[in-house]
């Protein structure tokens, strides 16, 4: 479908007047959806705010009047960030990018308002960015009609970073997981502000793809872990990620900043004020450059007490996160794609030998659980006979850890806890002929395929059949769930997953890869991975 756009003006009231766009069928003129791109929810994170917990809008802040409106039809800012090739374009970075988009479905809404789709974007938490997404032909051509708020948020460095320097800088309230707090924040305003654009501030799902879904546990947690009356979340979609484990230590992120302040020739005699003084004069483009040459080269959560809970992934085991899903009546959609492997494979993989692998494992997990993973998957130390090469081993077996394994080691633990009934999986192992354009056809279903099917399309083209099928087989449930309404989605059994075939068919199955998990699971349980054997609580 050809579109065309024009200046769509909205009053937000005491806000201010903002002016976006307005996304229209080009022969028609048919209205498909209102879009605002890049409108701020937070302070700018720079200068002596880098790496400080997100500052929230003054009360008395407006976006614009009516004679001169914010004008917000471009995107949200990105976040400095490597790239797959770690290519560096620092003329596309603004560090000012605590921002979000946001897509509105034409029309008039319901009368108790649009439900309210939280959509965090995906890029292993080090790269990425929602101005990729593009749902205009599902919020035109299906029932699927939601308010979509995609935040950006400080990614790799910018958002993760970890020390004890970090959290003694005086006067300051820095703190790690930033980029977190920026997605709570973002959450946050949303809840208080979505009634503006037509939505409905209790009727609002947190979803994400890959390290967004990874995010949507994280988020999930953390609004589990508030009182009722400040919480949000009312159900969740986790796309292709799991909890992962239980994330690395805080002494584990000091090892990281250690390797941060080498790479970069700061004297480890500073002080830590003077430390992080001399990082925050720092151009995004030198420390990114740093970062890639580190051993420890991502930069992702720690486990700071604060917004990640110590024992965080032992409450899945213990039954205190499923206990408090039963009781808000969280539900969630989970689950995964067939060929995840190909994809998770190319970010940063290893050298041809084993010895490399363990050490890039090492960037991402603890190292006891990473040695526990090389004893459970090589125990000979020879490369598996499904592998062609050791960085083939590296994808599956870092999709196993990040999707596919512990997915249902966290499946598992809450169905054993009573929670089963929330929980609805599903896997996919069909592609619409719009993915050739993007992933290579031997790849298969992998790693993003499926957002074709979930976005309807994303901005690329679907047949009619290809539409018919993928509502049948998602689209009818997914406009379900985000309106809090009953699924049809046909298991018996909570442990049970609907799966999309190759052909195109919908088959209700036993989950085959269930024991595998669940071993992986125990393997790392057993390490403390998954959370240490602590008297975890809400």
């Amino acid at each position: 479908m050809q579109r065309t756009t024009e200046p769509y003006l909205r009053d937000l009231e005491f806000h201010g007047f903002i002016e976006g766009l307005t996304y229209k069928e080009k022969s028609s003129s048919k209205p498909l959806a209102h879009y605002f791109g890049g409108i701020p929810y937070a302070l700018p994170p720079i200068g002596p705010f880098r790496w400080q917990r997100p500052r929230p809008l003054p009360s008395c802040f407006r976006y614009g009047t009516r004679a001169n409106p914010g004008r917000y039809n471009g995107g949200c800012s990105h976040c400095p960030q490597p790239q797959p090739n770690d290519d560096i374009d620092a003329a596309l970075w603004d560090e000012d990018c605590l921002q979000c988009n946001i897509w509105i479905p034409a029309g008039d809404p319901p009368k108790e308002g649009w439900p309210v789709l939280f959509w965090i974007h995906g890029g292993f938490l080090q790269f990425g960015s929602p101005n990729e997404d593009d749902p205009v032909a599902m919020l035109s051509e299906t029932s699927c009609k939601v308010i979509i708020v995609s935040p950006a948020y400080r990614l790799n460095i910018f958002g993760f970073l970890a020390s004890r320097e970090l959290c003694e800088s005086p006067g300051l309230d820095a703190a790690a997981n930033v980029g977190f707090w920026d997605q709570r924040l973002a959450l946050e305003w949303t809840h208080k502000n979505i009634s503006y654009f037509g939505g409905d501030a209790s009727n609002i799902t947190i979803a994400g793809y890959s390290a967004g879904s990874h995010s949507t546990f994280h988020q999930l947690a953390y609004d589990l872990g508030v009182s009722d009356s400040k919480s949000i979340v009312r159900r969740a979609m986790m796309f292709s990620n799991g909890p992962g484990m239980q994330p690395k230590s805080f002494d584990e992120g000091q090892v990281q900043f250690d390797e941060l302040i080498q790479a970069l020739n700061i004297s480890q005699d500073l002080s830590p004020a003077e430390k992080i003084a001399k990082l925050r004069t720092l151009e995004p483009k030198k420390l990114i450059q740093a970062t890639i040459r580190m051993k420890y080269h991502q930069f992702r959560a720690v486990t700071d007490g604060s917004f990640v809970r110590h024992g965080l992934l032992n409450e899945l085991d213990n039954g205190v996160f499923a206990r408090q899903m039963k009781r808000r009546g969280i539900k969630l959609i989970i689950g995964e794609c067939k060929d995840e492997h190909f994809m998770y494979g190319i970010w940063r993989p290893p050298k041809n030998s084993l010895d490399s692998l363990f050490r890039r494992l090492q960037a991402d997990y603890s190292l006891a659980a990473c040695e526990a993973l090389i004893g459970h998957y090589y125990p000979d130390g020879k490369l598996p006979a499904d592998c062609k090469d050791w960085p083939d081993a590296f994808g599956r077996i870092y999709a196993d850890i990040q999707i596919h394994h512990l997915e249902r080691g966290m499946v598992n633990a809450l169905v054993h806890h009573g929670a089963g009934d929330l929980i609805y999986r599903y896997r996919i192992e069909w592609r619409a002929q719009c993915c050739d354009k993007q992933w290579p056809r031997d790849w298969g279903v992998t790693h993003g395929t499926d957002m074709a099917i979930w976005f309807w399309g994303d901005g690329k083209h679907l047949s009619k059949k290809e539409k018919k099928l993928i509502k049948a087989a998602f689209h009818y449930n997914l406009a379900k769930f985000v309106n809090g309404k009953e699924l049809d989605w046909g298991t018996k059994e909570p442990r049970h997953i609907r799966t999309l075939t190759p052909r195109g068919t919908i088959v209700y199955e036993e989950d085959k890869r269930l024991e595998k998990g669940l071993q992986v699971w125990e393997v790392l349980k057993r390490v403390g991975a998954t959370g240490k054997l602590v008297g975890a609580k809400l």
